[in-house]
């Protein structure tokens, strides 16, 4: 770590965590990654020897604490870890309310589906296993197609067709599903405006708003 040379604690905070994609592994780990493999999920654009020199240097600081069960490395976070929880909330606020322009680098169909399959309301969702396709018109290639199921209370999102029937199909393009899923709109607007087409009988179709719902940053206030 680089340091400011300040005594003061902004300072010495941001000496661990203002190095790249730091503060995104510490927001995985939060949202509760624990295996590599997770986290690489939720930082897809990360390279993994990248990702292990950040762990260890987390581990080192005394962030994360590393375990090994059935042979496999499992992530968690310290005490101390855990008291960043606010911090990233309060930037997740922060950038939501101030930083609302998303570029076209900014738009990726893999964070997308990994992030809505892990807070979706499971609840809302029918008592069998349900399968929902989604088609990206602008993802050219193996990209532009996902799956996302739920079975048994789990949610799954495959980036290849796990062979069950599919529920429903939903196209759009990729920034109108991240601006839902963001709450830059709703279903209702996109819906309206012929954004999403949302191809079921008609009964189902009624629900899927409900099953796949929006981001937790969708129920922060925006300025006027």
């Amino acid at each position: 770590m680089t340091s400011y040379g300040q005594f003061c604690p902004v300072a010495k905070a941001m000496e661990l965590l203002d190095e790249r994609w730091t503060i995104l592994v510490i927001r995985e780990l939060l949202l509760g990654s624990k295996h590599f493999n997770e986290l690489r999920r939720g930082v897809p654009k990360m390279s993994p020897a990248l990702l292990t020199k950040r762990l260890r240097g987390l581990e080192r600081a005394g962030v994360v604490r590393r375990t090994v069960v059935g042979g496999r490395s499992v992530y968690t976070l310290t005490e101390k870890g855990d008291e960043l929880a606010e911090v990233v909330t309060a930037l997740s606020t922060w950038g939501i309310r101030w930083i609302g322009e998303l570029g076209d680098a900014d738009l990726d169909p893999h964070l997308l589906l990994w992030d809505m399959h892990r807070t979706i309301p499971i609840d809302q969702w029918p008592r069998r296993r349900t399968m929902v396709q989604f088609r990206f018109r602008d993802v050219i290639g193996k990209a532009g197609t996902w799956w996302l199921v739920v079975d048994d209370g789990q949610a799954q999102v495959c980036d290849f067709d796990p062979g069950y029937d599919v529920d429903v199909a939903i196209d759009t393009d990729l920034r109108t599903l991240t601006e839902i899923w963001r709450g830059d709109t709703d279903w209702r607007n996109a819906l309206r405006d012929n954004k999403v087409d949302v191809l079921a009988a008609p009964s189902v179709a009624r629900q899927v708003p409900g099953w796949i719902g929006q981001g937790n940053s969708a129920a922060i206030p925006r300025p006027a």
